[in-house]
C-alpha cells in the first residue's frame, strides 16, 4: 500500500450509483430468454430439489443453490426469479470491486475507471444475468478483498473488518471453490509482512504487519478458522438430505466425494477451453442461441476485445512498476491475476471453460484501471490515451450488447457472424 492514504476523495457515492445503473441494465429483460438456457439446467434444477430435501449436483458445495432455492422459496419459481441472486450480486460485486481498488490504491479516479471497466468487460455482465453459482461466489470474494484492504488501511477498525472477511470468504468458499486462490493469498502476505517486520517474534508479534495491531495468530483465526467454519455451516441443507445427508461430522470424506464427482466429468464437449485461451480471448463459448420468446437471440460468453488485451499490456507495466518501484498495489493484483490463474492451469479438471476466467479477468481489470489512472496523471502528449481507453471499452460494449444480452437480432440466423471477429468465436 502506498502511503499517505485519505478518505477525503472516497468515491462510495460514485461508486453505488455506477452499481445501481449497472444493477439496471442487467434486471432489463431479466426475464428473457423465457427458459431455462445453458448451466441454469443444472443449478435451477438442484435448487428446486434441495427444497424437497433431495440430494442433486453433489459435485458443487451448497451456499450459492441455497440462495438461488431460497429466492425461488420466496418469489417464486420463474426465469427472472432464478436470476435476481446473479444480478443483485453483480451490482453488489461491482460496488465491491470500487471499494477494494480504492481502498488499494487510494485514488478515487482508479476506482471509478476500475467500476467501468469492470462493467463492460463483458464476463461481468453476462455472468450477472444467468442462474449459475459464479457470480454469487465472485462478488462475495471480492468483498471480501475490500474487507482485508480496508483493514490494511484503516487499522483502528483492522479487527472487525477482518472478521467480516472471514465470513465473506466462507460464503464465497460455500458458492464455489474457484475462489480459493484468491482467498489465500491475504493470509500469505499477512506472513509475510510479520516475518518481516518481527523476525521470530512473527506469531505474536502485534505490532508490524499489514494490519498494526493484529498479530498473525489472531490473523490466522479471522483469515483462516472462520471462513472454514462458515463454509462448512453452508451445507446445512446438505445435513438434512431426506436420502443419504451429508455426516456433518466428517467433511473430509464428503470433500473426497466432491473431487471424485469433479474429476469424473471426462466427456470432451465442443466449447471446452484451456487457461492460455482465456488469456488470449481466442475461444468463446455460446450460452444461448436460438429462436426464442418470438426472435432470434444469441448469448455468447467472450471477453471485451479492448480490454482484455489492453489489461495484457497494463499487467506488464504493473510487474515492472511493482517491483522496481516498490507498488504494492500492482503487486497485490498481479499476484490475484496470476494466481487465480494458475488455479485452472494445474487444476486437474479435465474439462474447463473460458467462464472461469471471471476473477482472474476481474484482477486483469484493477490492474488496467491502475494504470490507465497512471497515464491520466501525465502531464504529456500521452494523456489522451486514459479516457480514450475509458471510451474504448465502454464502446466496445454497447457494440456487443445485442450479442451478449440476448436481445432480438434483426437478421435472422446468420446474424451471429457480425460480431464473430474471429473464427475461433463461433
Amino acid at each position: 500500500m502506498q502511503p499517505r492514504f485519505t478518505t477525503d476523495e472516497d468515491p462510495a457515492d460514485w461508486s453505488a450509483v455506477l452499481a445501481i445503473f449497472f444493477l439496471a441494465l442487467c434486471w432489463w429483460r431479466l426475464a428473457l430468454p423465457s427458459e431455462i438456457y445453458f448451466d441454469e439446467l443444472h443449478y435451477v434444477a438442484a435448487a428446486r430439489k434441495q427444497l424437497e430435501g433431495i440430494r442433486v449436483n453433489a459435485e458443487h458445495p451448497m451456499f450459492a443453490k441455497t440462495v438461488i432455492a431460497a429466492a425461488i422459496e420466496w418469489l417464486g419459481d420463474r426465469p427472472i426469479i432464478w436470476r435476481i441472486p446473479s444480478a443483485i450480486g453483480g451490482a453488489f460485486g461491482l460496488f465491491a470491486f470500487a471499494r477494494l481498488v480504492w481502498f488499494a490504491s487510494g485514488s478515487r479516479r482508479a476506482a471509478l475507471i476500475a467500476a467501468l471497466l469492470l462493467a463492460t468487460d463483458f464476463f461481468w455482465f453476462v455472468q450477472s444475468r444467468i442462474a449459475m453459482l459464479d457470480m454469487i461466489m465472485a462478488s462475495l470474494g471480492i468483498a471480501a478483498l475490500w474487507q482485508v484492504a480496508a483493514a490494511v488501511r484503516l487499522p483502528h477498525q483492522g479487527r472487525w473488518r477482518l472478521a467480516l472477511a472471514g465470513v465473506l470468504m466462507g460464503l464465497a468458499l460455500g458458492a464455489k471453490w474457484s475462489v480459493a486462490p484468491a482467498l489465500i493469498l491475504p493470509g500469505l502476505a499477512f506472513l509475510a509482512f510479520k516475518l518481516k517486520d518481527n523476525g521470530r517474534r512473527f506469531l505474536f508479534a502485534r505490532a508490524g504487519g499489514p494490519v498494526p495491531g493484529i498479530s498473525l495468530l489472531e490473523a490466522g483465526l479471522w483469515l483462516g478458522l472462520l471462513p472454514l467454519a462458515v463454509y462448512w455451516l453452508t451445507f446445512w441443507p446438505a445435513f438434512h438430505w431426506v436420502g443419504r445427508p451429508v455426516d456433518p461430522w466428517h467433511p473430509i470424506a464428503w470433500h473426497e466425494h466432491m473431487v471424485k464427482l469433479q474429476d469424473s466429468v471426462k466427456k470432451l464437449h465442443p466449447y471446452r477451453s484451456v487457461w492460455y485461451e482465456w488469456v488470449g480471448n481466442w475461444r468463446a463459448i455460446w450460452y444461448l442461441y436460438k429462436d426464442v420468446d418470438g426472435a432470434q437471440r444469441g448469448i455468447v460468453l467472450i471477453g471485451n476485445p479492448f480490454s482484455m488485451y489492453a489489461g495484457l499490456v497494463a499487467l506488464a507495466w504493473a510487474l515492472w512498476a511493482g517491483i522496481m518501484r516498490r507498488r504494492m498495489e500492482l503487486l497485490a493484483f498481479a499476484g490475484l491475476y496470476v494466481g487465480s490463474l494458475l488455479f485452472w492451469a494445474l487444476s486437474g479438471k479435465p474439462i474447463q471453460f473460458i467462464y472461469h476466467y471471471l476473477l482472474p479477468s476481474s484482477f486483469l481489470m484493477a490492474i488496467l484501471a491502475l494504470g490507465l489512472d497512471q497515464l491520466w496523471k501525465r502531464e504529456d502528449r500521452w494523456r489522451w490515451l486514459a479516457p480514450a481507453s475509458v471510451a474504448a471499452s465502454v464502446a466496445m460494449f454497447a457494440w456487443f450488447y445485442p450479442i451478449i444480452s440476448g436481445y432480438p437480432l434483426c437478421c435472422g440466423r446468420p446474424s451471429f457472424e457480425f460480431w464473430m471477429w474471429l473464427r475461433s468465436w463461433r
